[in-house]
């Protein structure tokens, strides 16, 4: 007997679960029920339609009812909510939002897909707030743009310093408005740390947008116009966007007496079911695995919600199908640079109480010696004890994505730092180096692990030279006008040798450069010499940039 199966939701999950299913069945009854008008979108690029980088709205709908259920046979409902589970019954309720009607659906297996909503808190003032926005969905899209195009504002408020919240302040400078960013949080862009972040937060000022951190919105005042933080501070717009995050839209599954964790969503097994054996869950709205450290989390991202599509309908017919975890790989364009990361950063590991090591390179995006080659910052996070890759960052122009890629690669296959070097990765000079950066990141946390080299880290460097400890800068003194760290002296590296009297025998000396390269090479020289050494992780370069210098 063919089965009949419901799924709650389309977009991303929900999509590609009924697709998969047709795949493995042809005589399934199958039924896709969305809330919405359109079952499959792409809302990644929602913010650059309403930029106009994309032009044609029509692009940014992947699929449509009507296509869908042709191409699929299957019934595909839009404007159609469910508001119901009877898990003893194996029926849900439905109601048509465009004719108020309800109505019951038995089912086989439930699929829930229904996705998070933007959280918006109860700001003093924001009922009254007439021209406050959030992204989600392509109505909320023609929402703004039209906004935009006919009201033509002068000025906005971004409120939120995430993924969506930097998209957004970009597409609407780009549409030549004014843009305030308030973020409650020391930095933007939370998957990264701080000092990765604080690249971020120049360039944005460099572009023009009143950057404010530590700061949150206390009020909304006249109706919406002016906008009162914490802090004090007064700020008059024209429209407000709130991008402070999501909450999974979970209310279905909770009054269904579906099992929900400690952050809101579903929870589920590793097939994707739910404590009900005939339900499963899927996207932005179930509790997952974080891979890299097995704890709990909520990722609402594109990848993870179409993968666990194809696997929930695999385990629904009983095909090998595991949901392992999710790494958290993401990317972002915040105007010229790109910001990606993968795996845990040093808050979650810090707040876990996991013990980890850190390096930061600065290599090129390709040979220096082709035009347009730009400086990667890369981080890379990982057990000096075992090589294992906790996890990587990076900032740059040119080339993060392909490096930030390998090493999420790297940490699904397993492999360890020691590894890295070993990868034997696309070379040309329009595109890497010889020595790609991610083998440069990968030699650098393998010399610590193999004890030729001893770090510190740039929050740490001033105290160091505050207490009197001896820093050298070995780089070339015109390179000091840029900037150096108070109480160093200089001795430029190919100096060194010749100059070994003049640093104390009997005590560590810690030594910094650039980018961190020279600086390990004076600490191999000095080592050999019989001193002590420790290198300034990252050099100038890190430290720089996490104390705007």
């Amino acid at each position: 007997m063919s089965k009949k199966i419901i799924i709650v939701g389309g977009v991303a999950g929900g999509s590609t679960a009924a697709a998969r299913l047709r795949r493995l069945d042809e005589q399934a009854e199958i039924i896709l029920l969305e809330k919405g008008p359109y079952i499959s979108f792409a809302n990644c690029g929602l913010p650059y339609y309403i930029g106009e980088t994309i032009q044609d709205r029509n692009k940014l709908l992947v699929q449509t009812a009507e296509g869908m259920s042709a191409r699929y046979n299957m019934q595909v409902r839009t404007s159609n909510e469910v508001t119901a589970i009877d898990r003893s019954a194996k029926s849900i309720t439905v109601t048509n939002l465009e004719t108020g009607e309800t109505y019951q659906e038995s089912y086989d297996e439930l699929i829930l897909s229904p996705g998070a909503r933007p959280v918006v808190p109860p700001i003093q003032g924001i009922q009254e707030a007439e021209e406050l926005f959030t992204l989600r969905s392509v109505p909320d899209t023609d929402r703004i743009k039209t906004y935009i195009d006919e009201q033509h504002p002068k000025h906005a408020v971004v409120v939120g310093g995430g993924f969506i919240g930097l998209e957004m302040a970009e597409n609407l400078r780009d549409r030549g408005l004014d843009v305030t960013i308030i973020e409650m949080s020391s930095q933007v862009m939370g998957p990264i740390d701080y000092e990765m972040a604080s690249i971020i937060h120049q360039h944005l000022i460099d572009k023009g947008i009143q950057l404010i951190l530590d700061d949150g919105v206390q009020a909304f005042e006249d109706h919406g116009r002016k906008v009162i933080t914490g802090n004090g501070l007064e700020i008059n717009t024209d429209m407000i966007l709130l991008s402070i995050g999501v909450r999974p839209e979970n209310e279905l599954a909770k009054n269904a007496g579906l099992s929900i964790g400690e952050r809101g969503g579903i929870q589920v097994n590793d097939q994707l079911q739910t404590n009900d054996p005939h339900i499963y869950a899927i996207g932005d709205a179930i509790e997952v695995k974080d891979y890299t450290n097995g704890q709990p989390t909520m990722v609402p991202l594109a990848w993870p919600a179409n993968r666990q599509g194809r696997i929930v309908a695999d385990a629904i017919y009983g095909r090998k199908a595991a949901y392992h975890g999710t790494l958290g790989t993401s990317i972002a364009k915040v105007f010229d640079y790109t910001v990606a990361a993968t795996g845990n950063n040093e808050k979650t590991l810090t707040k876990l109480g996991v013990p980890y090591d850190v390096v930061h390179v600065h290599p090129a995006s390709h040979a220096g010696y082709y035009p347009e080659a730009k400086s990667i910052a890369l981080k890379l996070i990982f057990d000096k004890e075992t090589g294992n890759i906790y996890g990587a960052q990076a900032v740059g122009m040119d080339g993060v994505d392909k490096r930030i890629d390998v090493i999420a690669t790297a940490m699904k296959g397993g492999l360890t730092v020691m590894d890295l070097p070993d990868l034997e990765l696309a070379y040309a000079p329009p595109y890497s180096s010889a020595k790609d950066p991610v083998n440069m990141a990968g030699y650098t946390a393998t010399n610590m692990v193999e004890d030729m080299t001893q770090t510190v880290q740039w929050h740490e460097i001033d105290a160091i030279a505050k207490n009197g400890d001896t820093l050298v800068d070995v780089r070339n003194p015109h390179e000091l006008e840029q900037g150096y760290i108070d109480g160093a002296i200089n001795i430029p590296l190919d100096d060194l040798r010749d100059r070994l009297d003049e640093l104390p025998a009997n005590e560590t000396i810690y030594v910094y450069c650039q980018a961190g390269l020279r600086g390990y090479i004076a600490t191999r020289i000095l080592d050999e010499s019989g001193f002590h050494t420790i290198n300034l992780d990252g050099g100038w370069n890190t430290y720089a940039a996490a104390y705007n210098k």
